[in-house]
C-alpha cells in the first residue's frame, strides 16, 4: 500500500509533498511548526490541509497493521492464497479488510458448524454444484446418521442449508452489495414509544428519510431520541430487492432440484445472519459521517470565538447574573488583575435594584471601570436592564457587551480556577472570568475544556476521545497563529503552543516565577526537561515584548535570525528601527523576493513570512476579525416589530442556520434559506461565530420564545 500515493490522491496534492510531511511528522514534528517553519519543505500546506494528512495518515497505517495481522491469521491457518492476499492487500477500508477476513476468523459455535460436524458438507456442496439428476431428498438420505443425530431427511436439508447460509454471509462480495443497495433503497425510520408525551423530538415521532438522504443533525438526533428512550429508530432495507440479488447471484439454475433450498438459505442468511450487521454498520456510517461533520462545524465555530479581537487596555467589571444567589461581580485592570469582587441582589427574590446600582456606581467610580461584560446565561435579561437603565444616570462613558459565558461555571468549579484564585468562591471565579473573555477571549478559553465552550450541536453524543482531539487541534492553531506572550501567559495557554505539554508548561511559569521575566527566547533552554527540539518547535511561538533582541518580540524563528539580520542590513535598515515599533512598508523595497531569498540564503516562503513580521513585529491576526458590539441600551423581546432591521452578533452556527444575538437576550434563528440569494450548501458559506451581521425581523413568537431573521435583502 503506496499511503503517499493514496493521501496524494485524497488531498489532491503532489506525493513528494505527502512523503516530506511523513517524514517531518515522524521526526516529532508538530503540525503548527510544520505549517509555519517548514514551508519550503513542503510546498506551503496550510494547517488545515496538514490536519487532514495527519489523521488519514493514522488510518491508512493503523488499516496497514490490521492487514498484517489477519494475513498472518490466515497463514498460519494455512488458508492463505495469493489470491486472498492480494484482495486483502488492495482494501482501502478497514469494513472490507473485516469482510475479507470473516470466514476466516474464530468464531463461536454457529449452525453451520455442527451442521459440518454431523458430516452434511458433502450434502451442502451437492446442493451448490444445481447439478442433481435426482430429488434432494433422496440425496439427503444418504446422510442420514443415527449417531451423529442425523434422522430425518428435513434435518439432513436443514442442516445442509445452514451451512450455504454460512457460507453466502461470509462472502465479501454478497455483503459489499447488500451494504450498497441499502444505502442507495433503505430508509431511516423513526416512532415514538409514547405518543402522548410532549418532547423535543416531536418531529420525529412519525419519520422517514432516504438513507442518502439523511442529514447529519437528523442522524444525531434520532440516536439521541433513541438513547432516551423516547424513539424506536430502524433502518429499513429494500428486503425484496437485495433477496432477488441474491438468488440471481446463487440460484444458476431456476429448474433444478437444489433451487428451493438454495432459495430458503439465501432468506435466512440475509435475515439471520447479514440484515442486523448490514443495518448496524450503515447506522454506525451515518453516526460516523454525521459526528465528522458536526466536529468540523464545532471546530470552526470554536475557531472563530477564539479568535474574537480583544478589548484591550479597558478596566472591565464582569458581571455573573443569577437570582436568587445575587448577581456576582468583578472588576479586572487591563493586565487582566482582579482589583475587587462584589455580589449584589437586584433580580428577583431579593429585587433591591437601588441598593445594586449605588454599589456599581461605586466600583465605576472609583475603578474608572470602561466597560460591563454581562453574562448571557439565567437572570441575563434582567441584569441587562438594570445595566441600561444605570448608564443613563451617571455622566461615566461605559458601555456593556453581553458574553457568552459557557463554560464558565466548569472553569470556576476546575483545579485550575482554585489555584488562581485560591480565596475566591466559584461565583467570583465565573465574574472574572466573564470580564477577561472580553479582554482576551483566546488567553481566557483556553483553560476551559473546549467541549464545554458551547458552540456545535449533539456535541455530548458523539465520539468525545475524536471531540477532544479535534477541538484540541482547533485550539493550538489558534494559539500558534496568533502568539504568545512568554512572560504573561498561563500554563493553561502554554500547554498549547508547539512543542510544549503540560510538564513543560508548568515548568516554564516555575522558572519564571524563580528567576523573573525571560529576558531572550534561549533562556528557554535552562527550563527543566525542555530541550533542543522542543526549543524548536515552541520558540517562533513565544514572544518576549522589549527583549534586548527585537526579533525575540516576533514571529521570525531563531533558526533564521541570521537570515534576518543580512535582510536587514541589505535594505539599509537596522535593529534599533525594528526595536521601536516595526518597519512599516519593507516589502515594497523588495523588487524581486526570488532572487533576495538566494542571497540571504533563506526560501522565498520564509523570506515573505520574515519581511511580513519585520514589517510589523507580534501582529495580532485577531485585529482583522469583527469588534464585538458595546451596547449602552436594551431592547425587549416585545420591542420586536416584524420588518425592523438590527444588527447582530453570530453566536452559533449549526447545520440548518445560525443563531444571531440581536440584544434582547434571547438569539434569533436564521435559517439557512433565509441567509443567502445564491444557493449556499451550508451556513458556514455564508457566517462564522463572532460574524458582526444585519437582520431583518421576520417573526416573534413570545411564547415559544423564538425570534426568525432573515439575511436576504438587508
Amino acid at each position: 500500500m503506496d499511503i503517499a500515493k493514496i493521501i496524494a490522491n485524497e488531498l489532491k496534492i503532489r506525493p513528494s509533498q505527502v512523503e516530506t510531511v511523513i517524514k517531518l511528522i515522524d521526526e516529532g514534528n508538530t503540525i503548527p511548526f510544520i505549517a509555519r517553519y517548514r514551508k519550503e519543505m513542503h510546498g506551503g500546506l496550510n494547517d488545515e490541509v496538514l490536519r487532514d494528512l495527519d489523521e488519514r495518515l493514522t488510518y491508512l497505517r493503523n488499516l496497514g497493521e490490521r492487514k498484517e495481522t489477519v494475513l498472518k491469521s490466515i497463514e498460519e491457518q494455512g488458508k492463505l492464497t495469493e489470491e486472498l492476499k492480494k484482495a486483502i492487500n488492495d482494501a482501502m477500508t478497514l469494513v472490507a479488510v473485516e469482510d475479507l477476513y470473516r470466514p476466516y476468523k474464530q468464531k463461536r459455535r454457529t449452525r453451520a458448524m455442527i451442521a459440518k460436524e454431523k458430516g452434511l458438507e458433502g450434502l451442502a456442496v451437492w446442493l451448490r454444484m444445481q447439478r442433481s439428476a435426482h430429488p434432494a431428498e433422496e440425496e439427503a438420505e444418504r446422510y442420514l446418521d443415527a449417531e451423529k443425530g442425523v434422522i430425518s431427511v428435513e434435518e439432513a436439508l436443514s442442516g445442509a442449508m445452514d451451512i450455504i447460509a454460512e457460507a453466502i454471509s461470509d462472502e465479501p462480495e454478497y455483503r459489499k452489495q447488500i451494504r450498497d443497495i441499502t444505502r442507495r433503497e433503505g430508509v431511516i425510520v423513526s416512532e415514538a414509544k409514547d405518543r402522548s408525551v410532549s418532547s423535543v423530538y416531536e418531529m420525529y415521532y412519525d419519520f422517514s428519510e432516504p438513507v442518502a438522504k439523511m442529514t447529519g443533525y437528523r442522524t444525531l438526533a434520532v440516536n439521541r431520541g433513541e438513547k432516551e428512550k423516547i424513539l424506536t429508530v430502524r433502518l429499513k432495507a429494500p428486503e425484496e430487492e437485495i433477496l432477488a440479488w441474491l438468488e440471481r447471484k446463487v440460484i444458476l439454475r431456476e429448474e433444478d432440484a437444489a433451487a428451493p433450498f438454495l432459495r430458503e438459505a439465501c432468506r435466512d442468511a440475509y435475515e439471520r445472519l447479514i440484515r442486523e450487521s448490514t443495518e448496524r454498520e450503515i447506522r454506525n456510517e451515518l453516526t460516523e459521517s454525521a459526528e465528522d461533520g458536526a466536529i468540523e462545524v464545532f471546530g470552526k465555530n470554536l475557531a472563530q470565538l477564539l479568535m474574537q479581537p480583544p478589548i484591550a487596555g479597558c478596566t472591565v467589571l464582569g458581571w455573573d447574573p443569577a437570582f436568587r444567589t445575587g448577581c456576582k461581580l468583578a472588576v479586572v485592570d487591563a493586565t487582566g488583575k482582579v482589583l475587587d469582587t462584589k455580589v449584589i441582589y437586584p433580580t428577583a427574590p431579593q429585587n433591591k435594584v437601588e441598593e445594586a446600582k449605588r454599589e456599581v456606581k461605586a466600583l465605576i467610580a472609583r475603578y474608572g471601570i470602561n466597560l460591563i461584560s454581562v453574562g448571557n446565561g439565567t437572570a441575563s435579561r434582567e441584569s441587562e436592564q438594570i445595566i441600561a437603565g444605570l448608564l443613563h444616570e451617571i455622566p461615566e462613558q461605559v458601555q456593556y457587551v453581553i458574553t457568552n459565558e459557557a463554560g464558565a461555571s466548569v472553569y470556576s468549579a476546575s483545579k485550575l480556577a482554585t489555584e488562581e484564585f485560591p480565596n475566591f468562591d466559584v461565583g467570583q471565579r465565573s465574574a472574572a472570568s466573564i470580564a477577561r473573555r472580553v479582554q482576551d477571549p483566546l488567553a481566557e478559553l483556553v483553560k476551559i475544556d473546549p467541549k464545554s465552550i458551547g458552540v456545535g450541536q449533539y456535541q455530548h453524543d458523539m465520539n468525545q476521545k475524536k471531540l477532544g482531539d479535534a477541538l484540541g487541534a482547533v485550539v493550538e492553531d489558534c494559539v500558534n497563529r496568533v502568539g504568545v506572550d512568554l512572560n504573561t501567559a498561563s500554563a493553561s495557554l502554554l500547554e498549547y503552543v508547539s512543542g510544549i505539554n503540560k510538564t513543560l508548561a508548568k515548568n516554564i511559569v516555575s522558572y519564571r516565577e524563580e528567576n523573573g521575566s525571560f529576558k531572550s527566547r534561549k533562556e528557554l533552554l535552562k527550563v527543566a526537561k525542555l530541550g533542543p527540539k522542543a526549543y524548536e518547535q515552541c520558540a517562533g511561538f513565544l514572544r518576549i515584548p522589549g527583549a534586548a533582541n527585537p526579533l525575540d518580540a516576533t514571529g521570525v524563528h531563531p533558526e533564521s535570525y541570521e537570515a534576518a539580520q543580512r535582510l536587514l542590513e541589505k535594505l539599509g535598515r537596522s535593529m534599533e528601527e525594528l526595536s521601536k515599533g516595526g518597519l512599516p512598508g519593507l516589502g515594497k523595497d523588495v523588487n524581486n523576493t526570488a532572487e533576495l531569498a538566494g542571497e540571504i540564503s533563506v526560501g522565498e516562503m520564509t523570506l515573505k513570512d520574515i519581511l511580513k513580521e519585520l514589517e510589523k513585529p507580534g501582529r495580532d491576526p485577531r485585529e482583522d476579525m469583527p469588534k464585538p458590539i458595546l451596547r449602552s441600551d436594551v431592547l425587549g423581546m416585545e420591542d420586536l416589530k416584524e420588518g425592523m432591521v438590527l444588527k447582530g452578533t453570530v453566536r452559533n452556527v449549526i447545520d440548518f442556520g445560525a443563531f444571531v444575538d440581536i440584544g434582547v437576550h434571547q438569539d434569533g434563528l436564521v435559517h439557512i434559506s433565509q441567509m443567502s440569494d445564491r444557493y449556499i450548501r451550508h451556513p458556514l458559506e455564508a457566517v462564522s461565530v463572532g460574524d458582526i451581521v444585519k437582520v431583518k425581523v421576520l417573526g416573534v413568537d413570545p411564547v415559544k420564545k423564538r425570534i426568525s431573521l432573515t439575511m436576504k435583502g438587508v
